[in-house]
């Protein structure tokens, strides 16, 4: 192989780079055809935030020879950076890596391609890496391995960006494991090398001409061919061009594997006529059947402590083996292994270069004895294991687990979106040693163990659960299965373990490798349990959190989880499931544990009341758990740069209205009752009252006098409580406001995008104890800042449903002729629930036609109070593509940013209009609304259906938006 990358910069966000190192044992994988016994080919990753930094870098250094640039750059777009790459002729290679199928959808229909060299799309797999490192090298490299080896090569026919993008990865890193069992026991470096050019090369093409210019050069090292079966022939896409090239391949050579795919499961007769093997594209498992295509069709590890003659005589898994075995394997095979630089080279592959590059330059004859180097080789494993387990997550082990600081994983695999986030959280806190930063508060994570992905498929596998779970749709039958079910045993031993010296109420959390991705973040979908864990048997506790953690693997295949994936452009067959258990955040209070108060904050704020700007953010608290928050329930919402700014408590009115009057907390059971860990059960909410008893209340309500018709700072006056914060923000007791400006700074600096955090407070710490702030979350938001300006014109606000001065979104739309409505007059709070339901069966009927609509209604969409407004959740209302929502008579709606409905909206890029017409905050034409013909009708909404389309407007830059009437628009 002439042409290596042995350079690679990554254009990205810090974020970005951190998800490449958190699972350090995967990237070893992808990164093994570069380690071998006495190869040093290992490819440099360098960072960089901005597009211009890039350039310099790359003009400069001059070593570069692929980049990897993903979207929105510090400066500038990706399409701007590429083609300033190409103006600085670096002649380096540019490839864009994509997160959202819709963005790329209309990047390619408007705009220029051709400066990347390709176009790849993440879905969670870090693996994409690979198939992007390999696709630039076999593209190089076919010709000259091809002619001096005899390399084998893979024709991969497709042009969808998604699918070529799951199948990479997956069929590098069958032939990695292939390649990587050939060479596992080669000690000679020309032997090893030989077996390292044996891999077969993937040549992935668009176009028919593309694959049939490979197939004449290469037709007698032509292993195989995997096709799509419509794809561009002669300039235009050609339904039959699968078929056409597999019987002209056929033709000449009969012995040639090849595999169609289609979403036509007919087109499986001309495939079998041809001779060639077929799989439906829209298959559960799809990549499942795949990968047992390359297993059938086409024909790195422990470190083996080996004598001079061949014998094992030990065997590490990691370092933490590597180290006990130093301690005991003879000296002959120490002395056998020294001098071929094994240890060096297997530390490359796991990505210990600093240790490595400490190691190589030595030699065997630097050192007196044997012993000698024993002694080095073990004292250089200890120091790093001891500094791994600072700020980053490590193997979970009882010995080494400091229950305050520490993130653990248990499993391989992927620790999902919201294990990332911790991780990365926890990473942050260490590099900017900010623990005990601020005076009076230490600012931590809580003690957390993950389990991976990995052992969410070993569990699926032993059981054989994943063709139930994603056929079934009754999900208490789901969840019988998977409780019946046992774990891996050594997870279960490590969960033993676990529990043995974890004596304390516990938070276990969903973190799928969707969760909490920029564009789609899955936000709600998945289950969080939270359990007492305070059995006074240790059996029943393991029994309890063994339990809950397969309720939050059978989340995975819920109905509601099916129904949210199905309009995303992500397979559930795709999906994997990681699992935080996590220490949870608070104090007991006789039979009740909670945290003084939880919240969520953002580094941008969609709704910013001046002086607030949108860069300065925003913040929801509530007393208690935070889950009066991420609901939508009544919560103070401040901006950490203007804590006094309480708009929402502008009046008395206001304060009374819109304050919290109840608050959730986890229930603890006597020591010898088993706690059920569904969450509502474990979960209830008290009165005020029971706060003030608990001294809970004290430094986050204040008190309302009816005799004055005043509200006072604090509780030691008679009358009514409400929760304002203001011994808080107004008194700074303690310093939320200092303490969420730093967090979501560094965050947003580390993503290189605005973040959102979640967070909980204990303020009720021993005398003279520093407060604990705990971080929960931190994932990347979903901002789109607009490119196009959208010009509004009004000629007459009769023509006019809807007008709006707080909106999100931006263009026009054009193609909706339905309308769902929540009729105003008609709407009785009392029955909200009703309504949800109305709503929900009318997406479904509008959502099976393919007919997006305008969905309206009054109070707060998706709020879990349903004093609030209508409390449905994505998955009900999802093929609406405008949600409006407006003001009840006696209360103002405000979108509540904090919660994963309003999570939904934005990465599903809805537009979202918010009308208070009591505050000249835009306008509902009811009347007009109630006076058109329905297509249906229920109790409280009613399906309006149009033979004209409906015209919708919305300016991102000034969230100023309008709905046209049919015949009024054009």
């Amino acid at each position: 192989m002439r042409c290596r990358v042995r350079e690679i910069l990554l254009v990205s966000s810090l974020y970005d780079s951190f998800i490449l190192s958190e699972d350090g044992r995967l990237y070893e994988e992808l990164l093994s055809e570069y380690i071998g016994l006495n190869l040093t080919h290992m490819p440099g990753l360098t960072r960089v935030s901005s597009g211009g930094e890039a350039i310099r870098m790359a003009r400069e250094l001059g070593r570069f020879n692929l980049i990897i640039t993903t979207m929105r750059l510090e400066d500038m777009h990706a399409l701007d950076f590429a083609e300033e790459v190409k103006k600085s002729k670096l002649d380096i290679p540019v490839v864009l890596l994509t997160y959202d199928s819709r963005e790329l959808a209309d990047l390619m229909k408007n705009h220029d391609l051709s400066g990347f060299e390709k176009v790849f799309m993440w879905q969670g797999d870090f693996r994409i890496l690979l198939a992007i490192i390999k696709y630039i090298e076999d593209r190089e490299n076919v010709d000259y391995d091809t002619h001096l080896v005899g390399v084998q090569s893979i024709i991969l026919i497709e042009d969808n960006v998604h699918f070529y993008s799951s199948y990479l990865p997956m069929i590098y890193t069958q032939l990695m494991r292939h390649t990587q069992s050939l060479i596992s026991e080669g000690v000679n470096p020309a032997h090893m090398l030989m077996r390292m050019r044996a891999r077969p090369k993937i040549l992935l093409c668009e176009t028919y001409e593309e694959a049939w210019q490979y197939y004449e050069r290469y037709h007698e090292n032509t292993l195989g061919v995997i096709s799509d079966i419509e794809f561009p022939h002669r300039g235009e896409s050609d339904p039959e061009a699968g078929f056409e090239f597999a019987r002209n391949v056929k033709s000449s050579h009969p012995d040639i594997p090849i595999l169609l795919q289609s979403r036509d499961p007919t087109n499986k007769k001309i495939a079998d006529e041809i001779g060639a093997s077929f799989l439906l594209k829209d298959s559960p498992l799809l990549l499942q059947e795949l990968e047992e295509f390359l297993k059938s069709n086409f024909s790195f590890g422990d470190f083996v402590f080996r004598m001079p003659d061949g014998t094992e005589v030990g065997r590490a898994r990691d370092l933490k083996t590597l180290e006990e075995q130093l301690h005991k394997v003879p000296a002959e095979s120490l002395l056998y292994h020294g001098e071929r630089n094994h240890f060096s080279n297997w530390l490359k592959a796991r990505t210990e270069f600093w240790l490595a590059h400490q190691l190589r330059p030595r030699k065997v004859t630097d050192y007196e004895t044997v012993e000698d180097i024993r002694k080095y080789l073990i004292t250089c494993l200890h120091a790093l294991r001891i500094e791994q387990h600072r700020g980053i997550v490590v193997d979970y082990d009882p010995e080494t687990f400091v229950e305050a600081e520490s993130v653990a994983r248990i499993g391989g695999g992927s620790l999902g979106g919201k294990g990332r986030g911790l991780g990365f959280a926890s990473t942050l806190i260490s590099t900017y040693q900010i623990k005990e930063k601020i005076e009076g508060v230490r600012i931590l994570i809580p003690p957390s163990v993950v389990l991976g992905t990995d052992v969410f498929e070993q569990f699926l596998n032993q059981n054989g659960l994943q063709d139930f779970a994603i056929n079934t749709q009754d999900d208490q039958e789901i969840c019988r299965k998977f409780i019946e079910a046992p774990l891996p045993a050594k997870v279960i031993e490590s969960l033993t373990s676990f529990v043995e010296h974890s004596d304390f109420p516990l938070s276990v959390r969903s973190s799928s490798l969707l969760e909490d991705s920029q564009y789609i973040p899955f936000a709600g979908v998945y289950q969080t349990y939270m359990i007492p864990n305070n059995h006074r048997s240790k059996k029943k506790r393991l029994e309890e959190l063994l339990s809950t953690v397969k309720r939050v693997f059978a989340s995975t295949y819920s109905t509601h989880a099916k129904r949210y994936i199905e309009p995303t452009p992500y397979r559930l067959e795709e999906e994997k499931m990681a699992v935080i258990i996590q220490k949870l955040v608070g104090t007991r209070h006789e039979d009740r544990f909670y945290p003084d108060f939880a919240g969520v904050a953002r580094s941008y704020n969609f709704y910013p009341i001046p002086p607030a700007t949108a860069a300065d953010g925003i913040a929801a608290v509530a007393l208690g758990l935070g889950r009066t928050v991420v609901e939508g329930g009544r919560a103070v919402r401040f901006c950490p740069k203007y804590p006094r700014h309480l708009v929402q408590f502008s009046t008395i009115e206001d304060t009374l209205n819109y304050s919290q009057r109840d608050y959730w907390v986890l229930e603890l059971p006597s020591e010898t009752t088993k706690a059920d860990p569904r969450r509502e059960f474990n979960l209830s909410q008290f009165g005020l009252d029971v706060a003030e008893a608990d001294g809970t209340l004290s430094l986050l309500a204040s008190t309302y006098s009816r005799e004055n018709n005043a509200v006072y700072d604090g509780v030691s006056r008679i009358g009514s409580r409400v929760v304002t914060f203001a011994q808080i923000l107004k008194n700074d007791y303690f310093p939320i406001s200092e303490i969420l400006e730093l967090m979501l700074e560094l965050g947003s600096r580390g993503m290189s995008a605005p973040v959102e955090i979640e967070f909980a407070v204990n303020l009720s710490v021993p005398s003279g104890a520093p407060k604990e702030f705990y971080l929960l979350q931190l994932r990347p938001m979903v901002v789109s800042h607009e490119r196009e300006q959208v010009k509004i014109e009004i000629r007459n606000s009769e023509e006019l449903i809807c007008r709006s001065t707080c909106v999100l979104g931006n263009g026009v739309i054009k193609e909706i002729q339905d309308i769902v409505v929540v009729d105003a007059n008609r709407f009785n709070r009392a029955e909200s629930a009703i309504a949800a339901r109305e709503v929900t069966l009318f997406n479904l009927e509008l959502t099976a036609k393919n007919a997006p609509y305008i969905l309206i209604g009054v109070g707060r969409w998706g709020s879990a109070d349903p004093w609030l407004g209508i409390p449905v959740t994505w998955d009900d209302i999802w093929g609406a593509r405008v949600i409006v929502e407006s003001d009840l008579k006696d209360l103002k709606v405000t979108p509540s940013q904090g919660t994963h409905f309003f999570q939904n909206i934005i990465a599903s890029k809805v537009g979202y209009f918010t009308v208070n017409t009591a505050m000249k905050e835009g306008i509902v034409d009811w009347d007009w609304l109630a006076s058109q013909p329905a297509a249906s009708e229920k109790k409280y909404t009613r399906h309006i259906h149009f033979d004209e389309s409906l015209v919708v407007v919305m300016n991102g830059h000034t969230h100023e938006g309008i709905i046209k009437k049919p015949n009024r628009s054009s």
